[in-house]
């Protein structure tokens, strides 16, 4: 209790939300696979009495969906609120969507059930639709639809990049079987062009080492002599020669398939106008040239050290180009699950959560920020300064903060361009201002009021 006391905080007017009624009419949709529940809040009927709830179930077929988004707007229905159900929500979201209605996609743990009421779908819905009305729920970010077909070919191109690692490493996995160790002889199996000569000529049936260290390239580290070493005593069977082609064939289509995919999101960020740069002559194109006033919003987020052209798109498929859907940076941060979340309870405040947000977008700035760790940069040394205090984890995941407040700003500002502090920028900032308060505490020390305004 001692350090309760010590630690007292005066009495503070905090500016709340207003939580009266936000909205005449409201409509709250709980969802599940193959139904919703809506239930649809509307005045009294008469002076002095009481709100009214409508409540329905509607199929989840596109036209009950279309006759109930008729039957909202010729209620008047300001507002359509539903819980994010798995992927069950999308059908309903965009179909009201294009029907007119102002619609809204919430957290199910926002809109949680108060315990001890009994749980039912209807009563789901009537909840939902109370709170709407007052205004307590926190509508979810739902890019526009040129964003969301952007963001389903970046994600389906992260899942085939996942699937192709995966299927080197079981690769790899069956020739340790065999007693091939190429995997130790270079440097990667999957990005080696002469991993894949071999394989492919061990799958074709050559067994003689010499041979097989002969495709080898000339530049290869440790020479062809580690290549004959590492392929001396391997007992491959038929069984392995007819499995290495396999996962060779299966590798093979999954490149196609990413450089494929890989054309198509070039294609649908050039399609969106907002996501064009300006050319010399003030005109905006999707491809404003070397001296462009302003380059494409893909190519100023490659700027920024870590960020690749691909990992830009990638992220601007899960940001949007619109900022003003973020009111500040921090808002962009805390939806990403960058920022962490407080808690403290009497007088102690224990290690932050981590928070929940875009898993995607957490990821791609983690791994901008890993990328950026071993670069010369105002990046790579922070994340190397962090590493020392923090480790290596909690300061790249740091850095990847720093990055997304510096994508937010290049997103809020088509004319915004990145520019690097430079490694020695914290250095140089602690020596000039330590020296700046020894200076005036000698100065101070002698009795001298100054004030200090930087040059022009």
């Amino acid at each position: 209790m001692g350090n309760a006391r010590a630690r007292k905080i005066p009495a503070q007017v905090v500016e709340d939300e207003d939580y009266q009624l936000r909205h005449e009419r409201v409509a709250g949709i709980d969802i599940a696979k193959a139904k919703a529940d809506v239930c649809v809040r509307r005045p009294p009927s008469r002076d002095g009495g009481r709100r009214v709830s409508r409540l329905e179930e509607v199929p989840a077929t596109a036209a009950e969906i279309l006759a109930l988004a008729g039957r909202l707007l010729a209620g008047r229905v300001e507002l359509a609120v539903m819980e994010a159900t798995s992927d069950y929500w999308r059908i309903w979201y965009y179909l009201l969507e294009a029907a007119g209605l102002n619609v809204q996609l919430v957290n199910p743990s926002h809109a949680r059930q108060l315990a001890g009421r009994p749980k039912t779908d209807r009563l789901d819905a009537q909840w939902i639709a109370r709170l709407a009305e007052m205004g307590l729920l926190r509508p979810s970010f739902v890019p526009p639809p040129e964003i969301r077909a952007l963001r389903d070919l970046t994600r389906t191109r992260l899942a085939l990049v996942r699937d192709r690692t995966r299927e080197w490493q079981r690769l790899e996995k069956l020739l340790e079987g065999a007693l091939i160790k190429l995997s130790s002889a270079v440097h990667s199996l999957s990005r080696t062009k002469t991993a894949r000569v071999i394989l492919e000529a061990i799958a074709g049936g050559q067994r003689d080492p010499k041979t097989l260290a002969a495709l080898a390239c000339a530049g290869l580290k440790g020479g062809r002599a580690a290549i004959e070493q590492a392929l001396e005593g391997m007992m491959p069977g038929g069984h392995h020669c007819a499995l290495i082609r396999i996962h060779l064939d299966h590798v093979t289509f999954l490149d196609r398939s990413i450089a494929a995919i890989d054309d198509q999101i070039r294609a649908a960020l050039e399609a969106i106008p907002a996501a064009w740069g300006i050319s010399a002559d003030g005109v905006p194109s999707p491809d404003p040239g070397p001296a462009a006033a302003a380059p494409a919003a893909a190519s100023r987020l490659a700027e920024i050290p870590g960020v690749s052209h691909k990992l830009a798109m990638a992220i601007i498929a899960e940001t949007g180009l619109d900022m003003t859907r973020f009111p500040t940076a921090a808002h962009l941060v805390s939806w990403a699950g960058l920022a962490p979340v407080a808690r403290q309870s009497g007088p102690r405040s224990r290690k932050p959560k981590k928070g929940q947000g875009d898993t995607y977008l957490k990821n791609y700035c983690t791994q901008a920020a890993t990328g950026a760790a071993t670069t010369s940069t105002f990046l790579g040394e922070r994340v190397r300064r962090l590493s020392r205090r923090l480790g290596g984890n909690r300061a790249r995941c740091a850095v990847a903060r720093s990055i997304l407040i510096a994508i937010w700003h290049l997103l809020a500002d088509p004319t915004a361009r990145f520019t690097d502090l430079g490694p020695g920028w914290h250095q140089r900032k602690t020596d000039r201002d330590r020296k700046i308060r020894a200076h005036l505490r000698q100065l101070q020390a002698l009795g001298l009021d100054v004030t200090i305004t930087p040059a022009a």
